[in-house]
């Protein structure tokens, strides 16, 4: 029987996803994975966000988040990469010598149903698909460890989601995806847009106004 979506109050949900600038490597070694989750676990106590899942990679990192109010999600994300663009810069020595990030971090919507579970899958998958891990719950900075690993106070940071995960969720995260839900993500990425079923995206669409993340990209051709 197919798992019904309870009602998911107060906003959207969000994949949100930062890199470092060009080929710059944001941690190098586990106790810069560690110093940016101690960022994360104090912003999440001074700006309240419910988080649904994440993932830190050597560049960028993924959150699956649920904002309760409109602004919540750029202060939280504000609050977040200064303070450990501060630190990090402090740490090196390096204070003021340039960005640690790209720019603003890029965000889409998610419908919460089924394809929140593909984005969660996406994000906790990160490490054992770039190859860092044999296992995916055995990357310790992410939210698969932490949910299933982690101890009490580890597992706080996360929220309760608005559909359950399956039992055999760590077995599911395991097996890769197919082409077809690697692209449809992906492409949600590159474009910003809404990633849920067609009417979901259509309504968000025009409610967001984001018609032109479903333009084509470059110069319109001369017509003959």
């Amino acid at each position: 029987m197919p798992r019904v979506a309870r009602q998911a109050p107060g906003g959207l949900w969000y994949h949100v996803i930062n890199r470092g600038v060009g080929p710059m490597t944001l941690f190098e070694k586990a106790t810069d994975f560690d110093a940016f989750e101690a960022v994360l676990e104090e912003t999440h106590t001074q700006r309240p966000m419910r988080v649904g899942g994440y993932c830190a990679m050597p560049n960028h990192w993924h959150f699956v988040l649920w904002p309760q109010r409109h602004g919540d999600l750029a202060a939280f994300m504000q609050r977040l990469t200064i303070t450990h663009v501060r630190r990090w810069q402090e740490h090196r020595h390096v204070v003021g010598e340039g960005h640690d990030y790209q720019g603003r971090f890029k965000s889409f919507p998610i419908e919460a149903d089924e394809h929140l579970l593909a984005v969660l899958r996406y994000v906790e998958r990160n490490a054992l698909r770039a190859g860092l891990v044999e296992r995916a719950e055995s990357w310790r900075w992410g939210s698969l460890w932490r949910r299933h690993r982690g101890a009490m106070a580890q597992r706080a940071l996360l929220c309760d989601l608005p559909i359950d995960l399956p039992r055999n969720w760590v077995q599911r995260v395991n097996r890769p995806e197919t082409e077809a839900e690697l692209e449809s993500l992906r492409r949600c990425v590159r474009r910003g847009q809404p990633y849920g079923g067609d009417r979901w995206t259509k309504r968000m669409t025009k409610r967001l106004g984001l018609e032109s993340t479903f333009r084509p990209r470059g110069r319109p051709r001369n017509k003959p």
